[in-house]
């Protein structure tokens, strides 16, 4: 396996949109890189750039320690997983995942060893002389796995690979890729939208936004320290709240006037006056996620403050319940305890817990603290 540096990566196309504005990442040998945003953030054009599918028009793709900018995809040593699939409908499921054995001049009795050593990692030995066309979605995507696997690469590339899969599937297939990993020590880059993909499989997450890296960091680094407004709201399910407020600051306290039906209350805030002064009065953002939002009885004395607030909307999920309410003019959203949910247009104590907070200036994005 081989690490994945890539310097300064830019795309300009000749119409002259930018798509790619400066791109700088590097991920060690054996680490799971996802590279997430939302369409046109530039996610999938990176990827295509590292396996030889688009040209770069400045800066370095490093493989290893060789640069392949110029290199044709089959001479840069990688794999690539797409989300069609991408298999030859009248070939078996053995023939698709030897296809690139045969390529390579392997022979004959090492591939059968191959295809059936890499059919037993992935569950498919029973299906070797299926076509593809009487096998499921999952299935089929084992197989173009398993086609990936077989060659050994230094690098594996998948471009949304789960994406034609219902939610179920997604979910298994989810843990499968993960423990493939593990299995394997592979370097991985792994494209997707899906934020909770991302969350749960990568050691490392690049959040995308118009051809910029957002925040490069490990999922639980990126959810507790969002680098600014994009990040925090595209990261995690449900997001985290944005609550608008103008900030307060009385000696060494720092507060947030908070209006909830009409009735005015105010929340103190755990971060230094010192810090926050020259923002006293002026317009900020601040963010909370829902979980630090609860009823007084899961707080566990958290030395979270009380707030009584009226709820317009329960939300049961099964394990917890998902409570709106508003504050400042805008939906907050907090998980409760179903015991404790309360019904719509009824009013309950909820506990806010600060610690993991974070304040935003609205008029730039980025985090102030």
């Amino acid at each position: 396996m081989s690490n994945l540096t890539i310097r300064n990566i830019r795309k300009v196309y000749p119409n002259g949109v930018e798509v790619l504005k400066g791109i700088d990442i590097e991920i060690k040998d054996g680490q799971f890189l996802i590279l997430v945003g939302g369409s046109g953030s530039g996610k999938s054009t990176l990827l295509n750039m590292i396996a030889g599918l688009e040209d770069v028009t400045s800066g370095e793709i490093l493989i290893g320690d060789k640069v392949v900018n110029d290199l044709p995809p089959k001479d840069r040593d990688i794999a690539m997983v797409f989300q069609s699939y991408a298999l030859y409908p009248s070939m078996t499921v053995r023939e698709n995942i030897a296809f690139g054995l045969g390529v390579k001049k392997v022979p004959k009795q090492e591939q059968e060893e191959i295809v059936a050593r890499v059919a037993e990692t992935l569950q498919i030995t029973h299906l070797l002389d299926r076509r593809p066309a009487q096998l499921s979605g999952g299935q089929r995507q084992r197989v173009a796995m398993g086609r990936a696997i077989s060659r050994k690469p230094s690098l594996f590339l998948f471009d949304e690979p789960l994406s034609n899969l219902d939610a179920k599937l997604r979910v298994e297939m989810r843990a499968e890729i993960k423990l493939l990993h593990q299995r394997l020590k592979s370097t991985i880059v792994y494209v997707t939208h899906d934020q909770i993909e991302a969350m749960t499989m990568g050691d490392l997450i690049a959040v995308m936004k118009d051809g910029v890296v957002q925040q490069l960091g490990t999922p639980q680094d990126i959810y507790d320290n969002p680098a600014n407004l994009f990040v925090a709201g595209f990261i995690g399910s449900p997001s985290m709240n944005f609550i608008n407020c103008k900030l307060a600051i009385e000696g060494d306290d720092v507060y947030m006037p908070i209006e909830n039906a009409g009735k005015a209350m105010r929340l103190k805030l755990p971060f230094a006056a010192d810090k926050l002064r020259a923002f006293a009065g002026r317009e900020l953002t601040l963010g909370v996620r829902p979980e630090q939002i609860t009823d007084v009885g899961s707080a566990h004395g958290d030395n979270g403050q009380e707030l009584s607030c009226l709820i317009d909307l329960v939300e049961p999920t099964g394990p917890d319940t998902l409570l709106t309410t508003k504050l400042n003019g805008g939906a907050v959203t907090c998980r409760a305890h179903p015991r404790e949910a309360v019904q719509p247009g009824q009013t309950m104590a909820l506990s806010f817990n600060l610690s993991k907070a974070a304040l935003f200036d609205p008029a730039t994005g980025e985090r102030i603290i």
